[in-house]
């Protein structure tokens, strides 16, 4: 049984809510994950998909949960919050998973999460930032990425050593970049240092030189950038062919990949610094190091590509943590899964996984605390900053 492989304490309590609850009879046990697998960050969400695989191999590989197999009900939701809506009414409906797992962007989380209230099931949100999708009132989430705020301030105690004084701030308009955004004005303001530019770019933007000659002007000695990795060697590239230069080019947002950023950005990578929430190049460093070392080797002997750790990872953890929830309700049902969520303890392999109540009371969501890394790109290879 999987049990074995986590540390759950007691059911202590339910919110008490009074409401329906869905109950499935079948072979294997459906969660469904819905991700962006086409579209502008399709990259991303196949990376939380394949890592998402793994672990359902994982688990079924060591007695399953409740002696049943997991299995997987896949939804694209192509990068757009209305097929995220639809892609979960799907699941839910069709398929009638009992929990869910995504929905990878803010954007399109935040979509989601009516159906999560109208269908009364549970969602475990692997990736968004955006701070809302945690306090808005919607006692089904259950958040183990860090949000824009929680990776601001993990990310402060760098400012110091690395010298940080003035900052240009260039973010996705979109619920994850103005939240990041947000949060870097506050770290910095609570500092006593100076914010220079605030700029935005559409998501699917391709040419950046516009912001980027105006932050070329700017006496800031550091340049923070949210945006997916697409993008992001887009802009670091153009960057480096207007002849920019700060002290510091630092990204947040956790969903840079570095690896593909030293493939496909080049020399516009260099002494560039990313804040990622997983660091596979040192999994002594990740709080289950066994684990991780794992992870990467399942990742490395299936062919899949290197620069997607830095996001399949979430996947992986996504569907621990829902397995766990599983064996500890002892049945599947969504609200009882609901319930024993509350009551999962486990380690994922970037901190602890254990939600703690956020939200307006009586309708708290959880938010879980994960640890953040920052890396550095030079000469090449990936170096971590202490």
């Amino acid at each position: 049984m999987y049990k074995k492989f986590i540390r759950n304490t007691l059911l202590a309590s339910c919110l008490g809510l009074g409401v329906a609850s869905f109950a499935y009879a079948q072979d294997t046990i459906k969660i469904g994950i819905i991700q962006p697998l086409t579209g502008s960050v399709a990259a991303s969400g196949n990376f939380v998909l394949n890592g998402a695989k793994i672990a359902v191999d994982y688990i079924n590989n060591n007695g399953g949960v409740l002696g049943k197999k997991l299995e997987l009900a896949v939804a694209d939701n192509k990068s757009n919050p209305t097929e995220s809506a639809n892609a979960a009414e799907k699941l839910i409906v069709r398929d009638k998973v009992p929990v869910l797992i995504g929905s990878w962007g803010s954007t399109f989380t935040l979509a989601t999460l009516p159906k999560l209230m109208e269908y009364k099931i549970p969602m475990v949100v692997e990736t968004a930032g955006a701070d809302k999708i945690t306090t808005s009132g919607n006692p089904y989430v259950f958040r183990i990425s860090p949000t824009n705020d929680m990776e601001a301030t993990s990310f402060a105690r760098h400012i110091e050593p690395l010298g940080i004084k003035k900052a240009d701030i260039l973010v996705v308009n979109n619920d994850w970049g103005l939240g990041s955004a947000s949060s870097i004005k506050r770290i910095l303001k609570e500092k006593g240092l100076e914010v220079g530019k605030e700029l935005t770019m559409d998501h699917s933007a391709q040419d950046m030189s516009s912001q980027l000659s105006e932050i070329r002007g700017s006496d800031a000695d550091t340049l923070f950038i949210v945006t997916a990795v697409e993008q992001l060697t887009l802009v670091l590239k153009q960057a480096e062919g207007l002849g920019l230069k700060k002290e510091n080019i630092i990204t947040l947002g956790g969903s840079q990949s570095p690896d593909q950023l030293i493939a496909h950005a080049g020399s516009a990578a260099e002494g560039t610094m990313h804040n990622v929430m997983f660091a596979p190049w040192f999994p002594e460093a990740s709080a289950d190091p066994e684990l991780a070392k794992f992870f990467v080797q399942e990742w490395n002997a299936r062919g899949l590509d290197k620069a997607g750790l830095t996001e399949s990872f979430r996947g992986f953890d996504a569907v621990r943590t829902v397995a766990a929830a599983i064996e500890e309700a002892g049945v599947v049902d969504s609200e009882k899964i609901r319930e024993a969520l509350w009551d999962v303890e486990l380690t994922g392999l970037n901190g602890p996984i254990k939600f703690r109540e956020s939200g307006p009371e009586g309708r708290e969501s959880g938010q879980s605390y994960p640890n953040t890394f920052l890396v550095r790109i030079q000469d090449g290879e990936i170096s971590l900053v202490e």
